[in-house]
């Protein structure tokens, strides 16, 4: 229960599940049985989404101007500084909000030129339903991962290899769904943990390679410190590394 408040206190959470409500209802209202086979693909194209997302956006070259910077801290880096701040566990709203938006629109434009059809039933059946469902079991096992609460087998596996890239090496293990460690080692950022425990720590692994004291930094700690319940011991620590 305590994970399950904890989740639905976060803003974009009650949006995506009325998504995959309203998918359903297309489904249910509008669609053959069939078109609920199509809720399978939305499970790896959200994978490949979470990946993607989190490795191209999220870890972007820090910027040099600080509206910039702080936009990327609220998406991310700010997760990485603070790893236990529960407020920083989730996307934010106006980052997944829109790209449920702009996913919705790419599938159904593209289902449109095909099986028009079925285009809506079926943006809905991979988007809507089985696209925003793993996204809202990602925040599940996210937020798990983070938390020092009894875990499930499935729960372990995923905070051992998410533990790797938080404090281990930032460059490796960019999933975080189960099974999405398939994506990692198609794409050479999969490693095996013997060699990430013989591997020399990533310095700065915290900070994603940026000194803690930058200024950039300093500026965003301060900027969100109300927002996301940072105390001025939390800061203090943070800039000392």
């Amino acid at each position: 229960m305590q994970r399950l408040r904890l989740l639905l206190q976060h803003n974009s959470v009650p949006v995506m599940i009325l998504a995959v409500l309203l998918g359903a209802g297309i489904l249910v209202w509008t669609a053959p049985v069939w078109t609920w086979a199509f809720v399978l693909f939305g499970i790896p194209a959200q994978m490949l989404n979470e990946y993607s997302l989190h490795r191209y956006v999220f870890h972007l070259k820090p910027p040099q101007r600080q509206w910039a910077f702080d936009l990327l801290y609220q998406a991310h880096y700010g997760h990485h500084d603070f790893p236990t701040n529960t407020r920083l566990f989730f996307a934010p709203i106006w980052v997944s909000v829109p790209m449920l938006v702009v996913n919705f629109a790419l599938v159904w434009g593209g289902l449109m030129l095909v099986v028009p059809i079925y285009a809506l039933p079926l943006a809905a059946a991979i988007v809507l339903v089985g696209g925003v469902s793993t996204f809202l079991g990602y925040e599940w096992f996210h937020m798990t991962a983070h938390l020092n609460v009894r875990k499930t087998r499935v729960e372990r596996h995923v905070t051992t290899l998410h533990n790797q890239h938080h404090f281990r090496d930032f460059a490796k293990w960019f999933h975080v769904s189960p099974g999405g460690e398939i994506i990692d080692r198609v794409m050479g950022t999969g490693i095996d943990r013997e060699a990430l425990r013989n591997k020399q720590r990533i310095e700065f692994i915290r900070t994603l390679g940026m000194r803690p004291d930058d200024p950039r930094l300093i500026c965003a700690r301060h900027h969100f410190a109300e927002k996301y319940g940072l105390s001025d011991k939390e800061i203090e620590q943070a800039a000392g590394g």
